[in-house]
């Protein structure tokens, strides 16, 4: 039991806030609730997980989820059937199961809040073209659920936000709409609790890994967590709200940096003519020694590319950034932000790879514009239906402005949810175009052949924006290649 609740020593220092210990340890274990009456206002990436993780623990799960207009999301949910596409491991099992078992179902209709004890929130929340969140959707949905809300119940907002916004934006809304104030037991319990989720792994990442709740008072915080543990197995740790949304965006921003680390290094390789991926191989080969933990040389490099997409890398920076900037205590002129300027870089990659595309062209005697382009890959992630903030987008909008003409091939976007008309047929978007664009890495692409692209591409060019092509092989065929991290070096008798 201990073991399940939580995880190694080691993590669990790293996990603990100085100033917000873990109200649980070892002796003070919770007990997991279950046969509660929950509500999830929002069905998407994070909402629907959840809810049927919750469902399948034994709870009453509401889903609430705003009606499109053919309201097709909650028809498919209350069938039964997963409106997430693409290769997502148990989720369309556990929404079968969980449906057919009365456990769970999906209404536009806020009304049923008002017989259940917990309302998660997980709507979006992105950012606009200047970085400021846009909070519609949260906004929207503290308005409806605080009619319902009555002494006891909890609230617990999943979607990711600038730190400061549990406080500051939510409590104020619930606290107007109710007439209660935040808090136990008088009023409403309050937390944030984020999601750790990602495509392709969102139910493993929700049960596996361990769950951070913040909450308005130890109270909020202690019952939010007993009702997570009916699902978490990677242990659940409690702290303040401001330390929990701090620490989901700084997780994300994280990582985009390391992202803009790699992709500054490819932009290096290239410029120098070697390839990255050798220096990639070089820099992880330090080994992980235990003997000095202290200064264990071990480095993990991220993989360069055409762009950063999804719902969360894109915006969390900024919604980091705006935290900073509009609830900061104490302001620090510091000269420049690692972080903007990472996420401003990864912005331009896609930019990058019509740099590269052109000058391709250009060595092929041929002009960018009137030229024919077959964009392989429209999701922000291989084998994904999941195409929210993808860099495709601004690929196609700069091959417009350059003159160009393009064919889109995606075996898993619908073409009727983006505004971009999406191909199914492959042959039909190599046939007669004038290269060949690789921003996804879908499984389906491995099975191309350069024998295939020298029947079908009118001009023998290839622009790898996730390292699927050998250069070697693809120069020795006598095609021109360019690769985000590939320098001209690459696959010549001068390597």
């Amino acid at each position: 039991m201990k073991d399940k609740f939580n995880v190694n020593s080691e993590v669990a220092k790293q996990l603990e806030p100085r100033a917000a210990k873990p109200l649980f340890d070892g002796q003070n274990l919770p007990i997991a609730t279950t046969g509660k009456k929950i509500a999830v206002i929002g069905m998407g990436y994070v909402g629907i997980p959840i809810a049927v993780l919750l469902a399948d623990a034994g709870n009453i799960v509401t889903g609430i989820q705003k009606k499109s207009e053919n309201g097709w999301k909650i028809e498919w949910l209350n069938e039964g059937r997963c409106p997430i596409g693409g290769y997502e491991p148990e989720l369309p099992d556990l929404i079968k199961k969980v449906v057919n078992k009365g456990k769970f179902k999906v209404t536009d209709n806020y009304s049923s809040i008002k017989d259940v004890d917990f309302i998660l929130i997980d709507v979006q929340t992105p950012t606009d073209d200047d970085h400021v969140p846009r909070y519609e959707s949260l906004k929207e949905a503290c308005h409806e659920l605080g009619k319902f809300l009555h002494p006891g119940k909890i609230v617990i907002l999943e979607s990711t936000v600038a730190p400061g916004t549990t406080e500051y934006l939510v409590k104020p809304i619930l606290e107007e709409e109710s007439g209660l104030k935040a808090g136990l037991p008088d009023g409403f319990g309050l937390c944030f609790s984020y999601e750790r989720v990602m495509v392709k792994r969102l139910i493993h990442n929700i049960r596996e890994y361990p769950k951070i709740v913040g909450g308005i008072d130890q109270e909020s915080t202690r019952v939010a967590m007993e009702m997570y543990h009916s699902i978490i197995k990677g242990g659940i740790y409690g702290t303040d709200l401001i330390t929990a949304e701090i620490s989901k965006t700084v997780e994300n921003a994280y990582r985009d940096v390391q992202i803009s680390f790699a992709n500054e290094v490819a932009l290096l390789c290239e410029s120098l003519g070697t390839d990255f991926y050798d220096v990639r191989k070089f820099v992880n080969g330090l080994p992980n020694d235990p003997s000095s933990p202290t200064t264990n040389p071990v480095r993990n490099m991220h993989s360069p590319g055409a762009g950063v997409g999804g719902h969360c890398l894109p915006k969390d920076t900024w919604l980091l950034i705006h935290g900073y900037n509009k609830y900061a205590i104490v302001k620090n002129n510091y000269p420049t932000s690692i972080m903007a300027n990472a996420r401003y870089l990864n912005d331009w990659m896609p930019i990058h790879m019509v740099d590269l595309l052109e000058a391709a062209l250009t060595e092929c005697n041929k002009d960018i514009k009137n030229s024919t382009i077959a964009v392989l890959g429209y999701a922000f992630l291989e084998n994904s239906d999941d195409s929210r903030n993808t860099p495709t987008v601004p690929f196609l909008e700069e091959l417009k402005k350059r003159g160009a003409t393009y064919k889109i091939h995606d075996p898993y976007v619908k073409d009727s949810e983006i505004r971009y008309c999406i191909e199914r047929d492959l042959d039909n978007v190599l046939h007669d175009s004038d290269a060949l664009v690789i921003m996804t890495k879908h499984d389906v692409y491995n099975s191309i052949t350069i024998g295939k692209l020298q029947t079908l591409l009118r001009t023998k060019i290839i622009i790898d924006g996730r390292n699927l092509f050998d250069p070697v092989k693809c120069i020795s065929a006598g095609f021109v290649f360019r690769g985000v991290g590939k320098g001209k070096r690459v696959g010549t008798s001068e390597l």
